[in-house]
């Protein structure tokens, strides 16, 4: 549509081209103006202005000033009905997909909510979207939200106000993820976040160690560091190379790429009779190894003994090829 309207304005301006140069050479040519005359006579008759004629004008010339006038009163009608509706067909347009934005964030609930869209932020939609996990991202630039809005859902304002976050849903919201550069604006969006969702899980960046403890002092659940993770990891292929390359290979993203999966243990005991990990028997039934549990309480166990009682909203970690993950998911209808 907007293309459709770019090209008629593009035709209007070119037809009000063509009749100002007509009346031009048109005036040149039957009353022996100068340029400047003609170009005057042009204007004050195209414009219908009513100013007074350079001289006496002919029959010829007078024919031809009729024509000019009428031509002009058409074309030019056409060139501003034709800008007036882009205009207003634009802001229509936009009224309308900020409405539909509106409508798709405020049906949702238990999703995720990202502060800033820049490299970090990015990423973390980035995995949102290959889980299919439903999130709304608040940028303040403009730039950015046009060139993402197809893919992404938006709100545009400062994450630090608490309308911009009541817009994206916070107090429906299971996640909040601020990944901006700046970690006294974090600081802000944390404790706002924190004041608008008491059941918030909330995920700040920090670029500096001091601010780890203020994070965490306002609200946030987890303190992530980007630089020193990233250090950690180049120093780390330079100790133990086999080992972080082979831990690179562990792809947790992806539907036919995935290595490790996260399962609550609800997924198992609603299917079948099990009270073990070696009741799950899941070597056996789909060649996924279990590499981990985290029980209740958030206790993490690594490589668990194969009798380790199952308890409720207890979850397990998987190992396996990309397609065992599938079988897995498909066996116990995961996801």
């Amino acid at each position: 549509m907007i293309r459709l309207m770019r090209s008629k304005i593009v035709l209007a301006l070119s037809l009000m081209v063509v009749v100002l140069l007509f009346g031009v050479v048109g005036y040149k040519m039957l009353s022996d103006f100068t340029w400047i005359e003609a170009i005057y006579m042009t204007i004050i008759t195209v414009t219908t202005v009513g100013f007074s004629e350079v001289r006496p004008l002919d029959a010829n010339a007078k024919i031809f000033t009729v024509f000019l006038i009428v031509t002009s009163v058409f074309i030019f009608g056409f060139a501003i009905s034709v800008v007036s509706e882009y205009i207003l067909g634009r802001n229509s347009l936009e009224l309308l997909k900020k409405k539909k934005v509106k409508k798709q964030i405020d049906s949702l609930s238990n999703h995720v909510v990202v502060c800033g869209f820049g490299r970090n932020g990015m990423q973390a939609a980035e995995k949102l979207i290959a889980y299919k996990k439903p999130f709304v991202v608040i940028e303040k630039d403009r730039e950015i939200i046009e060139r993402h809005e197809e893919e992404v859902l938006f709100v545009e304002g400062d994450a630090n106000e608490d309308e911009v976050l009541l817009q994206a849903g916070i107090d429906r919201a299971q996640y909040l993820i601020t990944a901006v550069p700046d970690d006294s604006a974090n600081l802000f969006i944390v404790l706002s976040a924190r004041q608008l969702n008491k059941n918030l899980f909330i995920i700040s960046r920090a670029s500096q160690v001091t601010s780890i403890k203020k994070l965490q002092f306002a609200g946030a659940n987890k303190v992530i560091m980007p630089d020193k993770i990233g250090g950690d990891h180049m120093a780390s292929l330079v100790v133990m190379p086999d080992l972080i390359t082979f831990l690179d290979q562990l792809s947790i993203e992806g539907e036919h790429t995935t290595n490790l999966e996260e399962v609550s243990i609800e997924d198992f005991t609603n299917q079948m009779d099990c009270h073990s990990l070696r009741d799950l028997d899941l070597r056996r039934k789909t060649g996924c190894t279990i590499i981990g549990y985290i029980d209740p309480n958030g206790k993490y166990i690594i490589n668990p003994e194969a009798d380790m009682v199952l308890q409720p909203k207890s979850k397990v970690i998987v190992l396996g090829r990309p397609e065992q993950i599938r079988k897995l998911n498909q066996m116990f209808q995961i996801g």
